[in-house]
């Protein structure tokens, strides 16, 4: 992961996703996951890209059942968008950068 993407858990995802002021990409992956390991970098690339107007934050589901139980994550990676607490959008399976960026445009607010 690099500086632009929080790590969530299930003790931080109320903090970091729910409470939070920007809209949230969260990427539920498992490090044995091998299209999330091909669209890893394509959300630390979005992590970066949009600094300061998306939050990112990665849910090992592994790790962090709970989390991944509530949002009834069956098949990873799953990317979901949160606007004020709340899933407005998700994505199952890797796909490319341009097709994340047309899910999360619409919910990104203009500076």
């Amino acid at each position: 992961m690099n500086q632009f993407v929080i790590e969530g858990t299930d003790i931080n995802f109320k903090n970091e996703v729910l409470d939070s002021n920007l809209p949230v990409l969260v990427d539920f992956w498992a490090p044995w996951c091998g299209p999330c390991r091909i669209v890893g970098p394509v959300v630390e690339e979005l992590a970066k890209d949009y600094n300061g107007k998306l939050k990112v934050v990665k849910v090992n589901t592994d790790e962090n059942q709970m989390v991944a139980a509530k949002y009834g994550i069956r098949s990873i990676p799953t990317l979901g968008i949160f606007v004020n607490g709340k899933v407005v959008d998700g994505i199952i399976g890797a796909v490319p950068k341009q097709y994340l960026e047309s899910k999360i445009s619409p919910y990104l607010k203009a500076n």
